[in-house]
């Protein structure tokens, strides 16, 4: 064991020994309970740690031990619609793929919002890269006047790309028609540079600005690409870990465009032809996660969608009507990689994890002969997971090791007597 992880088993058991016993409904067994703790830290050496104790009962039963689900996510693809109510695209006949094929596969969230008074677009492209709107309150470009005045570029480095990059975590921008190997900052076609956010920062475009409002900085033209792009990428699987997707204006759901003339319609058309390419991709089929959201509400502030599509989502139409907003996509991203300090308002957000399956000890009961039977949920089909006990919360050994094609298995530990603590160890 690491010394990190030791410190970490050092600090579990402080915390547990800091709350006072109460007793237990079970046959009046004393217990000792705490909230999980999760340290949201990527596999260590290949391996998923559960390090979060979450019910601790004494004479031989059973620790129930979770794991911290986003941590386990490799690769983010957030594709970003424009200006619709969730109450508009919700059971519309105007948008069957997203009612009809994703919905039922899918996590969603019913209270999801844009931040409290963020409008117009931009806002909100800048609050999912960085927690704040960095004081901008309209639609207007980087730079005015040929790209030669700053108007709403920022210099600051407190932002989400440049956390994954300083951490070396790999990130790409996808944007339909956006021009191969430039950095448009004006208008290119139906892209607009209001919907991409990483084109504000002087850190990923440079201060080389033409006078075309154009930029060749080798660090942003390798990260913004053009969307045409990213079929070959997902083929060759040299998409990024974090992979931000914009339809053009006729695909987002933003302008009334020929031949469907209805903006839901188009949007929805799109994403019937376009996600699957995502989701059949390698990148996405081994833990990958896809968000669909909108950027902001079309009367107000929502709600908006937010969809989740992942192998750890929980899935089949499962949801919640907890309060969101970008901040917790935000967290959400910042957990999953596990960059920090949080960056604006994540720091105050809860996150999606409640979307997603836990890999946890559910389940433990006494068999007739003595012996615990703990049930393990959550489990990604045909993953190998290991079981571990330990006396003391520092050694640990193997009791079990386990493959199954569904996301659940039982074991049976047969010690007695001693007071016995468990955990889930998921190989990568």
């Amino acid at each position: 064991m690491a010394a990190h992880d030791i410190a970490e088993t050092d600090l579990m058991q402080q915390r547990l020994a800091s709350i006072p016993r109460r007793r237990s409904p079970l046959r009046g067994l004393a217990t000792t309970s705490s909230r999980a703790i999760s340290t949201n830290r990527p596999p260590l050496r290949g391996f998923f740690w559960t390090t979060a104790l979450a019910c601790l009962l004494f004479l031989g039963t059973a620790v129930r031990a979770w794991s911290g689900t986003l941590n386990r996510v490799q690769t983010v693809f957030l594709i970003v619609m424009e200006n619709q109510d969730w109450s508009d695209v919700r059971g519309s006949t105007n948008a069957p793929y997203i009612n009809g094929v994703l919905l039922p596969m899918a996590s969603h969230c019913e209270q999801y919002y844009n931040p409290p008074g963020m409008h117009p677009s931009l806002t909100d492209y800048l609050w999912l890269e960085g927690g704040t709107n960095f004081g901008v309150l309209d639609d207007g470009s980087p730079y005015t006047n040929n790209c030669q005045t700053p108007a709403d570029v920022q210099t600051t480095t407190n932002h989400l790309s440049t956390y994954l990059n300083n951490a070396g975590i790999s990130w790409r921008g996808y944007f339909e028609d956006c021009p191969t190997n430039v950095i448009e900052l004006a208008g290119f076609n139906l892209y607009v540079v209001r919907h991409n956010p990483f084109a504000y920062f002087t850190d990923v475009i440079g201060t080389n600005i033409t006078t075309y409002c154009t930029s060749d900085s080798p660090y942003g033209v390798q990260h913004l690409r053009p969307y045409t792009d990213l079929a070959s990428d997902l083929q060759a699987n040299t998409v990024g870990r974090y992979n931000l997707v914009i339809p053009n204006l006729c695909h987002d759901m933003h302008n009334v465009c020929a031949p469907l003339t209805n903006q839901l319609m188009q949007g929805d058309t799109w994403l019937s032809t376009e996600v699957p390419k995502i989701l059949n991709s390698a990148a996405y089929q081994r833990n990958g996660l896809l968000l669909l959201t909108w950027d902001e509400g079309a009367t107000g502030d929502g709600p908006i969608g937010m969809l989740v599509l992942s192998p750890l989502a929980k899935g089949g139409g499962y949801y919640n009507t907890r309060y969101y907003t970008h901040s917790s996509t935000l967290r959400t991203m910042q957990e999953i990689f596990g960059v920090r300090p949080w960056l604006g308002d994540a720091a105050n957000a809860e996150d999606l994890s409640d979307l997603f399956q836990q890999l946890e000890i559910s389940g433990v009961s006494r068999q007739a002969g003595g012996a615990i039977q703990l049930t393990i949920t959550g489990v990604i089909p045909n993953s190998t997971n290991i079981v571990q006990a330990s006396s003391d919360l520092v050694s640990w050994t193997g009791v079990a090791t386990n493959s199954v094609p569904t996301n659940t298995f039982s074991f049976s530990d047969s010690v007695q007597g001693a007071a016995r603590f468990y955990r889930v160890v998921e190989l990568q």
